[in-house]
């Protein structure tokens, strides 16, 4: 059971996953073990609240495919056990990702003293580039 929040969990009956074998270097070991995880969790089909639902079919990401098929592949690591953690973790930190409300921001403008500040210093550095010049009469 893979666990969201205090409210939300998944039931290990609604993520599949089956053992393949992992892509690379790792010599005989990895043609002859299974170790990389491929995990499938079907956003629909899933006990997920609506709102959690929602936002996971919206949410953009690569690993979600257009049916609403969570695919992650998991091979960091040289045993299954790990990997199939690694997978988890990941599933559950890609549905908090997809769930975090984020705060709307209210576009503000400066103030007129903050434009007449900004004004003022441009004017005063100007001034003063000016006096870098050439002096006349000193030729």
């Amino acid at each position: 059971m893979l666990r969201l929040s205090n409210t939300v969990t998944i039931p290990d009956a609604e993520i599949e996953w089956q053992a393949i074998r992992a892509q690379g270097a790792g010599g005989q070991n990895v043609n002859k073990v299974a170790s990389a995880i491929h995990l499938r969790f079907d956003i629909a089909a899933s006990s997920l609240p609506d709102f959690y639902k929602e936002r996971l079919l919206a949410y953009s990401d690569r690993r979600i495919t257009g049916e609403g098929v969570v695919v992650i592949k998991a091979q960091r690591f040289r045993t299954q056990e790990k990997n199939l953690d690694d997978a988890l973790a990941r599933l559950k930190a890609l549905i908090q990702d997809a769930t975090v409300v984020h705060k709307s921001r209210t576009p503000t403008r400066p103030t007129k003293a903050a434009k007449r500040r900004r004004v003022d210093s441009k004017t005063k550095r100007g001034g003063i580039k000016a006096l870098r010049g050439k002096v006349k009469g000193d030729d």
